[in-house]
């Protein structure tokens, strides 16, 4: 059977559970007719680009579905007449993955990230590789950016014109 990964956007004013109930009939609906489902992650609400049947945030929801192009065809005919999906899209992969998807793991990169420590001027002092009590910019001395070119030797006694 073709592989298929499916989003579905689900109206803001919708409860998880009730996006849950969602998940589950159109899963209920490909197990009927022969599919089965992989993976289901729930992403959230997140906002949208544009407005969409005036609403600017939605559920995302991520089904990784292994079904006949028939089952599929049956959930984006319910996901049609359904007033609380807003938008759905479905695409026919090679292989399902089995790791969570790109945007369960940037959600867990933000966790992961060390936090750095701001200085007065915005910045953070370990990005840069130094202790966070070193003085500050300000109290440095001035380095020179530029060397300056040495000075001319003065005239020796032979040079110089008698009148």
């Amino acid at each position: 059977m073709p592989l298929y990964e499916h989003v579905y956007m689900a109206r803001q004013d919708l409860g998880a559970q009730q996006v849950d109930e969602l998940t589950n009939q159109y899963k209920a609906v490909l197990e009927q007719m022969g599919g089965k489902v992989a993976k289901a992650e729930y992403w959230g609400v997140k906002s949208l680009t544009y407005r969409i049947r005036k609403n600017r945030k939605a559920h995302f929801t991520l089904m990784n579905v292994d079904a006949p192009p028939a089952a599929l065809a049956e959930v984006e005919r319910q996901e049609r007449l359904n007033e609380d999906v807003l938008r759905y899209l479905t695409l026919r992969v090679d292989q399902l993955d089995e790791a969570p998807s790109a945007v369960m793991q940037s959600r867990g990169s933000r966790e992961d990230r060390p936090r750095r420590d701001r200085d007065r001027y915005g910045e953070g002092r370990e990005r840069y590789g130094e202790p966070r009590d070193a003085e500050r910019p300000a109290d440095r001395p001035a380095e020179r950016a530029v060397e300056r070119p040495p000075e001319p030797p003065a005239p020796a006694e032979t040079d110089k014109v008698e009148a």
